[in-house]
């Protein structure tokens, strides 16, 4: 527990207006009240069904976090699950924005920092959206179904009120709206076999962020070969899910016994392993890409205009001056500790080896393939080099020893290959620091 002071003064957050909370909290015991202010999906009580016994909330909306119980191994056989298996996730949580019509594809060049030209039809990008100061405002999967129709798959955020306020007006001939779409992703390495039995050999033909059309008991669905994890995995966009939500589900069910199948919560646990980002626990509106590893999504070559391209054009000219215009940088951790084996309550604190407080985790897990903990962490630019020795102080039950800060060491990120590599490793292969 840390001192009664405003928030930890000497972790310089003074670049941001809203400096993230990193007083010290721990635990609370507090039940999560269930109301009808905040939706159910239509998912939600196949999830309950399925045994999931605490949630969070999501894009308001009500989200598993877990279905093991803690005495059955928790989120670590959850883990076991993904990586040896394949697994069921209820994401009907990334609400699904839909942009149609004849300007569909200019209105979404213009939010998105990639080149929404270069989305063909039945094709899909990972991608992000920034404000004028070059925050991120969301990383979404942008789903083309359709030349005339763009989906914005949502992270965390409130995103179709600004889309909206965007095309006042109608600057751009496109309805912009939330449709009944709701997904479910099939993830690990048996995926693939499960597909096939739920929607025949066409889907080995998908290629890494494409997409098919298929019918699960009549119930019309979107695949994608997408995911949140790094091992092999689909995303099923079920069409008027309020209505067909149990088909699709107990479905999958029925296909994926013989193939071991498990509903399990969202694998926080590998996508901090494969690098992937979570939209307002790793970054923020406040963020800028290129203090995260999302350079790589601020392209040399778009000519098109976007929201934010000045700003971001001058912030990397600034970086490429020498001058690091930001206080914190991401950078990967690997840290001592008893393995860290669910959700952190707070962002941990993380100090230099003289024990002055400089940066905070906030993504921290077990890797049970490293044999150690490891994070991403935010810490200043000049304690950012791979290699550079720092300390975490871990609160119980993570902790070695009651308030004696770990061991921690700067280290590259991804920590562990993906089976399909993100679109930053394949640009840093490509001797590039942005994608096509």
């Amino acid at each position: 527990m840390t001192d009664h002071n405003p928030n930890v003064p000497s972790v310089d957050q003074s670049d941001r207006l809203v400096p993230v909370n990193l007083r010290q909290t721990g635990p609370t015991p507090v039940e999560m009240l269930i109301s009808t202010r905040v939706r159910k999906s239509p998912f939600w009580h196949l999830s309950i069904e399925a045994g999931c016994w605490r949630a969070t909330v999501y894009n308001r909306m009500y989200h598993p976090r877990g279905y093991v119980k803690t005495e059955d191994g928790g989120a670590m056989a959850e883990y076991d699950a993904l990586v040896n298996r394949v697994t069921m996730w209820n994401v009907a949580v990334e609400r699904q924005i839909r942009v149609k019509g004849p300007g569909a594809e200019g209105f979404v060049n213009f939010v998105i920092t990639r080149d929404a030209t270069r989305i063909a039809p039945m094709s899909a990008r990972y991608c992000i959206l920034c404000n004028e100061k070059g925050g991120i405002l969301n990383d979404p999967v942008v789903l083309r179904p359709a030349a005339d129709e763009f989906w914005i798959s949502l992270a965390d955020a409130d995103l179709m009120f600004w889309l909206q306020g965007v095309n006042l007006g109608r600057r751009w001939d496109a309805d912009i709206d939330e449709i009944d779409v709701c997904p479910l992703q099939i993830q690990g390495p048996r995926s693939e076999k499960l597909m096939v039995d739920l929607v025949g050999d066409a889907v080995l033909d998908v290629p890494y962020y494409g997409l098919m059309e298929a019918e699960v008991d009549d119930a019309r669905v979107l695949v994608s070969q997408t995911g949140f994890t790094g091992e092999k995995g689909f995303e099923v966009y079920v069409r008027d899910a309020s209505v067909h939500a149990e088909t699709v589900w107990n479905r999958i069910l029925a296909v994926g016994e013989k193939h071991g199948l498990e509903v399990v919560a969202p694998a926080h646990h590998r996508r901090i392993a494969a690098g992937i980002l979570s939209w307002g626990q790793d970054m923020d509106f406040e963020t800028s890409p290129f203090q995260v590893p999302l350079a790589y999504q601020v392209p040399r070559n778009k000519t098109a205009d976007y929201i934010g391209k000045q700003e971001l054009e001058r912030q990397r000219a600034e970086i490429e001056a020498g001058r690091f215009p930001f206080k914190l940088k991401m950078v990967g951790l690997r840290l001592g500790g008893l393995p860290i084996t669910d959700y952190a309550s707070d962002f941990w604190l993380v100090a230099t080896t003289d024990g002055e407080r400089v940066g905070y985790i906030t993504s921290p897990w077990w890797s049970p393939e490293l044999d150690t903990n490891i994070a991403l962490a935010h810490v200043p630019v000049g304690l950012s080099e791979i290699g550079t020795r720092l300390r975490v102080e871990l609160p119980e039950p993570w902790a070695l020893h009651a308030g004696e800060p770990v061991e921690a060491e700067v280290c590259e990120v991804p920590f562990r290959p993906s089976v399909n590599p993100s679109a930053r490793e394949v640009a840093r292969k490509r001797g590039r620091d942005y994608a096509d």
